[in-house]
């Protein structure tokens, strides 16, 4: 009975031994395989381009969202043709200068925002013919959002030149930039796509400041 005792002992101990290992290299396995997948997702975030479509895929995001980017595209797009304008009408550099970084900071939004929308399988506003956008609930005079010029303040702004263009320039900005607040607020209060929201407080911040170098330009 001794005997068979010992032998027991001796086949159990190998056999506990063997299990441990087999689960051990299970663990070591799945950590592993966890930790790729890990690096992989953090490798797809860290590479997102500027479009946008990669980081946008892996979000969460609303309808406010849609919104928010089908609605801020064209908004900036007016903007930029805005300031397009200043490099041969302006007369001030103060305000060609406004001009130059308004386009260099909304140019690139517009690509992110496009991205996003790509992402979600939303429609990316497209431009037209009047060079107003064309955008589901927006009238023709393309005024429908808040502080985007009409096709008659566009064609206004383009007959201009020297101090007439400065001030009418700077009125118009500030209204377009009023609008654009607005909006970046609603989405910050209603968005729940983190990039979107981001970028939202930004344009908060750095239009309000350039509301108030407008207003110093007009003398206000």
């Amino acid at each position: 009975m001794a005997l068979r005792r010992t032998l027991l002992r001796r086949t159990v101990a190998p056999a506990a031994a063997i299990t441990a290992a087999v689960v051990l290299a299970a663990c070591g396995s799945s950590d592993s395989s966890s930790s790729e997948h890990t690096g992989h997702d953090m490798g797809a975030m860290s590479t997102a381009g500027p479009s946008g479509t990669a980081s946008a895929a892996q979000g969460g995001h609303n309808a406010q969202d849609v919104s928010f980017a089908q609605g801020m595209i064209p908004h900036h797009r007016q903007a930029v043709a805005m300031a397009g304008l200043a490099a041969s009408r302006a007369k001030s550099q103060q305000v060609k200068d406004l001009a130059a970084k308004i386009e260099q900071a909304q140019d690139p939004e517009i690509d992110t925002m496009s991205g996003w929308l790509k992402a979600w399988d939303a429609k990316v506003p497209g431009t037209s013919p009047s060079g107003t956008e064309d955008m589901p609930g927006m009238d023709h005079s393309g005024s429908a959002m808040p502080g985007m010029m009409s096709s008659g303040d566009m064609a206004e702004l383009k007959g201009l030149s020297g101090d007439a263009f400065d001030k009418a320039f700077l009125h118009m900005m500030i209204s377009h930039h009023e609008g654009a607040i607005a909006m970046a607020k609603t989405e910050r209060a209603k968005g729940s796509y983190g990039p979107a929201t981001t970028m939202a407080k930004s344009i908060v911040t750095s239009q309000s400041s350039e509301i108030t170098g407008m207003d110093e330009m007009l003398g206000n």
